[in-house]
């Protein structure tokens, strides 16, 4: 069967579902960019059929971004609001920061999904209502007294009435699929009229049902099926008189891929692992929305890549730790919850200064909270979450590509400083994509570690080691030193079994330089002070922070994570429209860049939009006495453009 979309075999299907011969003039109208939202039950598919969109979009030459939102429940009732699951997908003929804000299209496969979704079509934008799910008891489930496709609310929308199940049927009955089969393929119908609507190749998707579905050769044909009848329904349903074409963005040239933020991590700590010529280890407990991660990670083995699933968080930081004392890249993944689990071993590891690496992807809480929706709440946990001055490093990412980069960023510090080091995601960007620019490999990054090989105590006159004995005074070959520093303040890392290079590290404070367990005031507050220096060292390595907009504005605009999109393009609005407005944006959060405090002073006003209560804003306000004001959202859903663009005019008036 050809995969050409002038090669459609299946007639054209008319509004009632039969052979129509009338086919309509339609117009085609040239738009810059798109929002759409397929929106259903977490059985309908739409995640695949958001996904699918987005490799056709992607392949077509169009900027992306996407946005998927699942249900907190592993499997809420079928057709209530619960259980309704979304993908959202922006698509550009230019640059683009976030998935969008309004929807130009909304295409529902039930009640429940219309009216968790609606608000956010916007006056005159087109809604696709699967008919065939709008009866009685679909209407009860999602507490609707009156189908809104009868009552009148729906006015202000072009309403494109659609009995997807009924045409599904009808257009894969020749394959003998049971109703059960034949209804798993109306996502496919669904996205064929989605791909007609606006002029999208089928092609990408029909290659990927043919290897999907290759060992059934029938789920192929009906779900190739499904999507041409989805197509040609198109093309001769009346009430769609316009289709949309979005021309291909100008980017710069090379190879891309599309990629979610936990795709890019996983790249990216694997890229770090081989940088550093290391084995990386990853020991993780499953967890939503991290354990994208471990299943990434699982499947680079070929690559010196060793993955864990403990069980439980403790075990799994545990294994983490244990590698990183061995010589390995020791890395462990989770979430808030998880955090707070792994919060007394992550004090283990600012003791005895091991390089680990915590990957936080952020969710909301507290406690359980909201599993699959996002929030930046965990910021002050990271920075304070452990007992006694224990601070360590943190990193975040402000979008799905710029995960890989902070991965193989956070693996060169927790390495370089030997330190635990935070790699702080959120939902919004581990599940979200863009496309990325493939890397030139001979031009990533090298990470240049150097294990200790010899006694470093030549010229020593300190004490010996624990036993009371002074063997490091008349010992000819001299011996190691766990904690005798560099310039910067790291310690050596010596790989267990290293011939003269025998000692202990443990939870108990240590005696500087020897590593002897020790209970001197005097020692402890050294020891505090120096692990804190040591973190504060790592800022003369990252890059200052940059001041984009207007350098005499009026607001500066600072974010951190997965803010960026928002924030710039509300920024960059605001800036059309003659509005002074600068922007900074965090990568580095312990310790920030060494301009933070000269780049705050320069601004009177200072506006801090952040998915928690104000936390990057209490750090500023504390640290620097700067004049920040905080723009808070916890809904578990990202900022809107344009609510930041409300808040920089409201500053500024």
């Amino acid at each position: 069967m050809s995969s050409e979309q002038g090669s459609l075999a299946s007639p054209a299907v008319g509004p009632n579902g039969s052979s129509n011969g009338h086919k309509p003039k339609h117009v085609r109208e040239q738009v810059d960019a798109v929002t759409i939202r397929f929106a259903g039950d977490s059985g309908d598919g739409m995640q695949l059929a958001g996904t699918q969109f987005t490799n056709t979009s992607a392949l077509a030459g169009n900027d992306i971004a996407t946005f998927p939102d699942f249900p907190a429940e592993i499997r809420a009732p079928a057709g209530t609001l619960a259980g309704v699951s979304g993908f959202q997908v922006h698509f550009s003929a230019s640059d683009i920061h976030t998935p969008g804000d309004a929807l130009d299209a909304l295409i529902v496969m039930n009640p429940a999904a219309l009216k968790t979704n609606l608000k956010d079509l916007k006056s005159g934008g087109i809604l696709i209502a699967n008919t065939d799910n709008f009866g009685v008891s679909d209407l009860d489930k999602a507490r609707y007294k009156i189908s809104p496709l009868e009552d009148g609310s729906l006015a202000g929308y072009r309403v494109v009435r659609t009995p997807v199940a009924k045409l599904t049927r009808e257009s894969v009955a020749e394959f003998k699929l049971s109703p059960k089969e034949a209804d798993r393929c109306k996502n496919f119908f669904a996205l064929g009229l989605v791909y007609w609507l606006y002029e999208r190749p089928l092609d990408v998707t029909l290659k990927w049902i043919r290897e999907k579905f290759a060992k059934n050769p029938q789920y192929v044909a009906a779900n190739t099926a499904a999507l041409k009848a989805g197509y040609n329904y198109g093309e001769t349903v009346e009430l769609l008189p316009v289709q949309y074409q979005v021309a291909k963005a100008k980017i710069s040239p090379g190879t891309y891929r599309k990629i979610t933020g936990n795709e890019a991590a996983v790249l990216g700590f694997a890229t770090a692992a081989q940088q550093a010529g290391k084995t990386l280890v990853y020991g993780s407990y499953p967890i939503t929305p991290a354990s994208g991660i471990l299943e990434g990670l699982a499947e680079l083995r070929r690559f010196g890549v060793k993955t864990f699933q403990a069980e439980d968080e403790i075990a799994a930081i545990g294994v983490a730790i244990g590698a990183s004392y061995g010589g390995a890249i020791g890395i462990t993944g989770t979430s808030g919850p998880g955090v707070c689990l792994k919060s007394e071993a992550i004090n283990l590891a600012v003791m005895t200064e091991l390089p680990l690496v915590i990957v936080n992807v952020q969710r909301g809480g507290p406690s359980t909270g909201l599993p699959t929706k996002t929030e930046q709440s965990d910021l002050l946990q990271c920075m304070f979450g452990r007992n006694g001055d224990s601070p360590v490093a943190i990193v975040a990412p402000q979008s799905p590509v710029d995960c890989f980069d902070m991965a193989i960023e956070a693996v060169r510090i927790a390495a370089e400083f030997m330190c635990p080091i935070f790699y702080l995601s959120d939902g919004y960007i581990a599940n979200g994509s863009e496309p990325w620019k493939l890397p030139q490999l001979d031009k990533l990054p090298k990470i240049d570690i150097k294990h200790a090989t010899a006694a470093n105590s030549a010229g020593w006159t300190g004490p010996g080691h624990e036993n009371g004995d002074d063997e490091v005074k008349n010992s000819k070959a001299g011996t190691f030193l766990p904690y005798k520093r560099d310039e910067k303040l790291a310690r050596p890392w010596a790989v267990p079994g290293t011939p003269g290079l025998e000692h202990r590290i443990g939870g108990i404070e240590k005696q500087d330089v020897t590593g002897n367990i020790n209970y001197e005031p005097a020692n402890h507050e050294h020891m505090t002070r120096t692990r804190a220096q040591k973190i504060e060292n790592i800022a003369l390595t990252i890059p200052d922070l940059e001041v984009t907009g207007d350098a005499d504005a009026d607001l500066l605009v600072v974010g951190w994570g997965g803010t960026y999109g928002s924030i710039t393009t509300a920024v960059e609005r605001a800036r059309k429209r003659g509005e002074r407005v600068a922007q900074v944006h965090f990568r580095y959060l312990n310790p920030m860049p060494k301009n933070t405090e000269a780049v705050l002073k320069r601004f009177k006003k200072i506006l801090v939009p952040e998915l928690n209560s104000g936390q990057l804003t209490w750090l500023l306000r504390a640290k620097y006495l700067a004049p920040a004001e905080a723009l808070s959202k916890v809904q578990g859903k990202p900022f809107l453009v344009s609510e930041i663009e409300a808040a920089i005019t409201a500053l500024l008036t």
